[in-house]
C-alpha cells in the first residue's frame, strides 16, 4: 500500500456508500475493502494513514477544527483529521495546504449553520478493523511511527484575533 493505492481505497469507499458525507460510512466501507487485501498490505496501510495524518499536524488547521468544533483536544484533532481523510485526496491536500478554504466546503458551511462537530474517530482504525476481520487478530502494535513537524510554527487557536487574522473566511463563517 502506498500513498496513491490508499487514496484509491478512500475514492472507492466514497464512491460505494449511499452517502459519502457519512464519514462512519465510509470508514466502515474503506474497511471492509481493506480487509480483502493481503494481511502485509493491510498493517502497511496503517503508515501510509499515519503518515497523512503527519502531513495535517499544523496548528493553523487545529485552529480551523478549533473553530468548526466550538472547541478541540488533541484526540477532538486526530478525530477531525479523521473526517478530513474520508473527504478525499483533492479535499484533504488542498486544506492541509490553505486550512481557511475549509470555509468553502459544503459539509463545513451546512455544520456551521447546525452546529454539528466534523470528526470521525473510525478513520483512523480502517487498518485495524480491516486486519481484524481479514485475520482474527489485533494488528502488530509496531505497525507505524509518526512524525509531527507542524510547518505552521507557533499558533494559539484559543487567540481569537490571530485566528480571525489567519482564517479569515473560516472566522467569519463562524461569528455569532
Amino acid at each position: 500500500m502506498d500513498r496513491e493505492e490508499f487514496w484509491k481505497l478512500i475514492d472507492e469507499a466514497r464512491a460505494t456508500v449511499a452517502d459519502p458525507a457519512d464519514a462512519e460510512a465510509v470508514a466502515a466501507r474503506a474497511a471492509a475493502l481493506l480487509a480483502t487485501r493481503p494481511p502485509a498490505e493491510i498493517i502497511a496501510t496503517e503508515q501510509v494513514l499515519w503518515d497523512r495524518m503527519g502531513d495535517s499536524y499544523r496548528s493553523l488547521l487545529w485552529g480551523g477544527a478549533y473553530v468548526i468544533n466550538g472547541g478541540c483536544s488533541d484526540d477532538g484533532f486526530d478525530y477531525f483529521r479523521g473526517w478530513l481523510l474520508l473527504q478525499g485526496r483533492e479535499v484533504f491536500e488542498g486544506v492541509v495546504a490553505d486550512p481557511d478554504a475549509l470555509a468553502g466546503l459544503p459539509a463545513v458551511r451546512a455544520a456551521s449553520e447546525d452546529g454539528r462537530e466534523l470528526e470521525c474517530e473510525a478513520a483512523l482504525g480502517i487498518p485495524w478493523d480491516a486486519y481484524r476481520a481479514a485475520t482474527g487478530a489485533e494488528l502488530p502494535s509496531a505497525a507505524f511511527t509518526v512524525e509531527y513537524a507542524d510547518p505552521d510554527g507557533d499558533f494559539d487557536v484559543e487567540d481569537d484575533e490571530e485566528r480571525e487574522r489567519r482564517l479569515p473566511r473560516l472566522s467569519a463563517l463562524y461569528q455569532d
